[in-house]
C-alpha cells in the first residue's frame, strides 16, 4: 500500500485506459496554478510529480517545494532548496545487498534493545535483490566452464546466499532473484522496470505514478534509458529509503545532451557512450542530471539509450535520462510486458507531459552539450580511466606514452615455464565480454557473434597468453546467440558462457594461469586487458594487469585474436587465416545491415517471456537451500562471511553529543581520482594483508579466501581491507604502492596504524585531491573509513554517492576553497588537526581547520562543509542516517 500525500492543490485526477481507471497526480493541473511546465525536462516532472503525491502540508513536503520546482525554470542551477524525494522501489546487487541485509538484521536486534517493534524494520516499499556480483571466471574455454563456474559460485558463498534466503523469508516487500538469472541492471531493464507503476493507496484506489528506484549499484542509472529516474546510492541510503525515509536533496541541475545525426557504418553503441562520457567529463556534470534529446534519439534502439544511461556514473552524473516515445513501447512489447501495462505507458506519458514530441520546443536547461552521432569513430577507453577514450588507431601509441614509467618498449618477451610460447609488455591477458553496460545492448553482442564467425571460417584462434569469457547479463542473451548460429562460433575461439553476471567487470576475472602470472610478475611485464566493461582503474580487473581497456564486444573478440595492443590495430593484420593469409580487422566486421538482420530474426518476445516466467524460482543449488524466516536472525559463531556489526553497540534513544575533532592525526594522504575500488577493493584479498592474516587466523584457506566484494557482510574483513587497494599511493610513504599508512615514523599497513591510533585515542583524517570517491556505490567504502576512526575526510572535490556516504557514517566530508590543496598548504604526514564547532554544524558552511606543523608552527585555513541538507545534519548528528532512523521508529 502506497502513502499519498494531502493534495491541497487539488491536482489527483482520474485517467482511464483499457476500461480500467487509475488514479494520478495531474501535472497539467499543477500548472495551471502554479506556472506553465511545458519546457521544465522530463527528468525534473518527474520529481515534480513525486512532490505533488506526497505533499503533506509541509511536514515534508509543501507546496513552496512544487512551486520551486515550476520556478527552476527562471534560474535553471542548482537550488539552495531542499527536497524530499520518495521512490518507488529499491534495486540491489548481493556485493551490497548482503551488507544491506546484515544492518537490517542488525537494527531487528537493535530496536528489541531498545524496546522497540522488530516488525518496524521491514521494507516499506519493493525491494528486488539480484543476485550478480559473485560468479568469478575460474573456469573458461571449454563447453563445462559455465557449469563448472557454477558449482564453484555455491561453494565459495553458500553461506551468504543461506542468509539472503533467510532475508527473502524473513523482510515484507523483499524478492531476491537467485544466482545464474542476470546482471541486476538487465534484469531491472528486461523484467522489474514498468516505466510507469501503480499500487493501492489508503482509499483502495489504484495510483498511477512514474516508476523511480535507487539502487546499490552505481549503474542503477542504466534504467534511465527507459524513462525510469533511478541512480545509484549507498546501501545505508538504501536502507533508510526501505525504511520510509526520503531521499534528501537539492533540485539539481539539468544539462541537455542533444545528439543529432546517427552512427556511421562500423560504429557501434560503445563507441558512442565512450565519446558521451570523454565530452560529459570535460564539461563537468558531477552532481547533476543529464538528460538526452534532439533528433538523434530517432536512430538510437531502446537498448543503445540504456547503454548511455548506464554509463552515467562513469561521467559523473547522477543520472543520464530519456523522455518515452514508440521505442519505449516497442521495446516494453518486446521483452513481453503485459500488453495493459504499454498501453498504461503510453497513456500517462501523453497525458503528464513525457511523451517525446520531436516538434515542441526544447526543454529549458542549466548548460547544454551537443554531438553529432555521425562524428564518432571506432574508440576504446584507457588505460586507467573510463573517461579517457581513445582512437582505435591510436591505441598503441596511448598505451606507450601512459605506461612510460613500466613499459620500456624494448620488445623483450620472456618464455613462460611449460608453455611454447612467450609473452611480453602489451600482451592482451584477459578479453572478456562483460558488464551492464554491453551485454544488455543485442546490437553489439550479436555484431561480436558475428566477428566470431568470420574469424572461426578464416581459421582464426586467439592467442594462447588470452584469458577469453562470455558473461552475458541475461539469460535470453544465450537464446538469441544460439538461434542465430553463433554462439558455436564464440565457443569455437574461446568465448565460451562463464556465467550470467558482472565477472571480470567488478574484478572476477579469476587466477590467470599460475606459470603467466609468475611470467608477468617475475619480469615486470606490463600486461593488458580489453573488456567490454564500464571500469578500468587501477587494479580492479585483476592484480597481474595493470592496463586496462573498454572496448566493444565485438573489438574484444577482435584483441583476443591478435593478442596485443602495442601495434597499430587498424593496419597491421590480427592473424593469418588457415591459407596463409593476413586477415585484417575490416575482414572480419560485420556491416550494420548483417547486425541488424541478425537481430530482426532472433531475438523474440517469447525468448523473454520464457526465461522471466519465473524468475525467483532458480536452479536446483539454489531450490535446496532450506531456510526459514524469523523476526531476528541468528548469528552464527566464528562465521568469516556474516556478523553482527558494532555500528548500534551501546545505543541509547538520546544520541551522544558529537564532539570538536582535537589534534587528529592523518591516516593517508592522497591524490586526484581516489576511486572506491581505491578505499575499498572488491577483489583479490592477499595473503599478507591485514585481511588475509586474520582470514588465515580464523581457519580459512587462502583458496578459500573468496574476494572483499564476497565478504561484505563481515565487517572485520572489511575494515582491514579498507585502503588495502594494491595500487593506492599514500603520500606519506613516498615510493611504495599499496594500503601503507605510518605511526610514529614506522611504516605498516594501514589497518595497523589505525588501530594504534585508536588505541590511543587520537582521531584520524584522510586528506586527498580531486574527485574523490568516484566509482562504485560502494557504502564500505564510507563504513570502513569510519570504522577504522577516521572523523573527516578534507578533499578538493568529492563525487557525489560517495560524499552522502561518509554523511551517512557519521564522517565528516570537508572540501579546500579558491585554489587552495593539500600541496598548496603544504599539508604533510606530520601535521596535526584541529576542527572545532562540529557540534553546531549548518548545512554547506565554512570551517577553520587548524593545523600544527611538526615543529610546532601553527596556520589555519577555511574549508567547506559538505553537508549539503539540514536531513543530513541530522544524520550526522546522530552518528549517522541509521542510527537516525532507528531511533525515529524506536520512538
Amino acid at each position: 500500500m502506497t502513502q499519498v500525500g494531502q493534495d491541497t492543490l487539488g491536482t489527483r485526477s482520474t485517467l482511464t485506459v483499457g476500461g480500467k481507471d487509475y488514479a494520478y497526480y495531474s501535472l497539467k493541473k499543477a500548472a495551471a496554478k502554479l506556472g506553465d511546465i511545458s519546457r521544465l525536462p522530463f527528468s525534473m516532472k518527474v520529481l515534480l510529480e513525486n512532490l505533488l503525491r506526497f505533499e503533506d502540508g509541509g511536514f515534508t513536503v509543501s507546496t513552496d517545494h512544487v512551486k520551486a520546482v515550476i520556478d527552476w525554470q527562471k534560474n535553471p542551477k542548482e537550488s539552495a532548496e531542499e527536497i524530499q524525494y520518495r521512490p518507488a522501489r529499491v534495486l540491489l546487487q548481493d556485493f551490497t545487498g548482503v551488507p544491506c541485509v546484515v544492518d537490517l538484521a542488525a537494527m531487528r536486534d537493535a530496536i528489541a534493545k531498545l524496546g522497540g517493534d522488530t516488525s518496524k524494520i521491514n521494507p516499506l516499499v519493493p525491494v528486488n535483490l539480484v543476485i550478480d556480483h559473485s560468479v568469478m571466471v575460474d573456469e573458461f574455454g571449454h563447453p563445462k566452464a559455465f557449469q563448472e563456474n557454477v558449482e564453484i559460485e555455491y561453494h565459495r558463498n553458500m553461506e551468504r546466499y543461506d542468509f539472503l534466503k533467510w532475508g527473502s523469508k524473513s523482510l515484507n516487500n523483499f524478492y531476491a532473484v537467485p544466482p545464474g538469472t542476470g546482471i541486476c541492471h538487465q534484469v531491472n531493464l528486461e523484467n522489474i522496470a514498468k516505466t510507469v507503476w501503480t499500487s493501492q493507496d489508503q482509499s483502495g484506489a489504484t495510483v498511477a505514478y512514474p516508476d523511480t528506484c535507487v539502487g546499490t549499484d552505481s549503474h542503477t542509472t542504466m534504467i534511465n534509458g527507459l524513462g525510469v529516474l533511478g541512480w545509484g546510492v549507498g546501501g545505508i541510503e538504501a536502507e533508510a529509503a526501505m525504511l520510509g525515509q526520503p531521499v534528501s536533496m537539492l533540485i539539481p541541475e539539468v544539462v541537455g545532451f542533444k545528439l543529432t545525426g546517427a552512427l556511421r557504418e562500423g560504429v557501434t553503441a560503445t563507441d558512442l557512450v565512450l565519446t558521451c562520457t570523454n565530452l560529459l567529463r570535460k564539461h563537468g556534470v558531477v552532481g547533476r542530471f543529464v538528460e538526452y534529446y534532439g533528433p538523434g534519439l530517432a536512430s538510437l534502439s531502446l537498448a543503445d539509450r540504456a547503454t548511455l544511461a548506464n554509463m552515467a556514473p562513469e561521467y559523473g552524473a547522477t543520472c543520464g535520462f530519456f523522455g518515452i516515445d514508440d521505442k519505449t513501447l516497442d521495446y516494453l512489447r518486446l521483452t513481453g510486458r503485459e500488453e495493459s501495462q504499454i498501453a498504461l505507458v503510453e497513456a500517462y506519458a501523453k497525458e503528464q507531459g513525457f511523451w517525446i514530441d520531436p516538434a515542441a520546443t526544447d526543454p529549458i536547461f542549466s548548460s547544454t552539450l551537443e554531438l553529432d552521432m555521425g562524428t564518432v569513430v571506432p574508440s576504446l577507453a584507457g588505460p586507467k580511466r573510463p573517461q579517457d577514450r581513445v582512437n582505435l588507431e591510436d591505441v598503441d601509441d596511448v598505451f606507450a606514452k601512459d605506461m612510460a614509467e613500466t613499459y620500456k618498449k624494448t620488445n623483450a618477451r620472456v618464455p613462460v615455464e611449460g608453455k611454447d610460447f612467450d609473452i611480453g609488455d602489451g600482451d592482451v591477458m584477459i578479453a572478456a565480454i562483460t558488464s551492464c553496460t554491453n551485454t544488455s545492448n543485442p546490437g553489439v553482442l550479436v555484431a561480436a557473434g558475428l566477428v566470431a564467425k568470420k574469424a572461426d571460417e578464416l581459421g582464426l584462434k586467439p592467442k594462447p597468453w588470452v584469458k577469453t569469457s562470455l558473461a552475458p547479463g541475461s539469460q535470453v542473451v544465450t537464446d538469441y546467440l544460439i538461434k542465430a548460429g553463433l554462439q558455436s562460433h564464440l565457443d569455437n575461439i574461446g568465448f565460451n558462457l562463464v556465467g550470467y553476471g558482472c565477472t571480470t567487470c567488478i574484478g572476477n576475472s579469476g587466477p590467470l594461469a599460475e606459470p603467466i602470472s609468475k611470467a608477468i610478475n617475475d619480469n615486470g611485464l606490463v600486461a593488458a586487458a580489453v573488456i567490454s566493461g564500464n571500469r578500468n582503474f587501477e587494479g580492479r580487473v585483476s592484480p597481474d594487469v595493470r592496463a586496462n581497456f573498454l572496448a566493444s564486444p565485438p573489438l574484444v573478440v577482435a584483441y583476443a585474436l591478435k593478442g596485443t595492443v602495442i601495434d597499430d590495430f587498424v593496419t597491421t593484420p590480427i592473424g593469418t587465416g588457415k591459407d596463409g593469409q593476413d586477415v585484417f580487422l575490416k575482414d572480419i566486421w560485420p556491416t550494420n545491415l548483417e547486425v541488424a538482420e541478425t537481430m530482426n530474426a532472433c531475438v523474440t518476445r517469447e525468448m523473454f517471456q520464457a526465461r522471466y516466467a519465473d524468475v525467483y524460482k532458480g536452479d536446483e543449488h539454489w531450490q535446496a537451500i532450506n531456510v526459514t524466516g524469523s523476526e531476528t536472525y541468528q548469528w552464527r559463531a566464528g562465521s568469516t562471511y556474516v556478523a553482527n556489526p558494532p555500528y548500534f553497540e551501546g545505543m541509547s534513544m538520546t544520541p551522544a553529543p558529537v564532539q570538536d575533532i582535537i589534534e587528529a592525526k592523518p591516516l593517508l594522504i592522497l591524490g586526484d581520482s581516489i576511486t572506491t575500488d581505491h578505499i575499498s577493493p572488491a577483489g583479490n584479498i592477499k595473503a599478507d594483508s591485514p585481511a588475509g592474516q586474520w582470514l588465515m587466523e580464523h581457519q580459512v584457506a587462502k583458496a578459500d579466501f573468496n574476494s572483499y566484494g564476497a565478504r561484505r557482510g563481515h565487517h572485520e574483513v572489511m575494515m582491514r581491507g579498507t585502503f588495502a587497494n594494491i595500487r593506492i599511493k599514500n603520500e606519506m610513504v613516498p615510493g611504495i604502492e599499496g594500503g601503507m599508512s605510518k605511526y610514529n615514523g614506522e611504516v605498516m599497513p594501514v589497518y595497523d596504524a589505525a588501530m594504534k591510533h585508536k588505541a590511543d585515542g587520537t582521531p584520524m583524517v584522510v586528506v586527498a585531491g580531486k574527485e574523490y570517491g568516484t566509482g562504485s556505490s560502494r557504502d564500505w567504502a564510507a563504513k570502513g573509513t569510519n570504522l577504522l576512526g577516521v572523523r573527516a575526510v578534507i578533499v578538493e572535490s568529492f563525487e557525489r554517492i560517495h560524499r552522502s556516504n561518509l554523511v551517512g557514517m557519521g564522517v565528516l566530508p570537508l572540501q579546500f576553497k579558491d585554489g587552495e590543496t593539500r600541496e598548496t598548504l603544504g599539508l604533510d604526514g606530520d601535521c596535526t588537526y584541529t576542527i572545532k564547532g562540529v557540534a553546531s554544524l549548518t548545512p554547506r558552511q565554512d570551517v577553520t581547520v587548524e593545523v600544527t606543523r611538526k615543529d610546532g608552527s601553527q596556520f589555519s585555513f577555511t574549508a567547506l562543509c559538505r553537508i549539503d541538507t539540514a536531513n543530513e545534519v541530522e544524520y550526522f548528528m546522530n552518528g549517522g542516517i541509521l542510527h537516525y532512523v532507528l531511533r525515529k521508529l524506536a520512538a
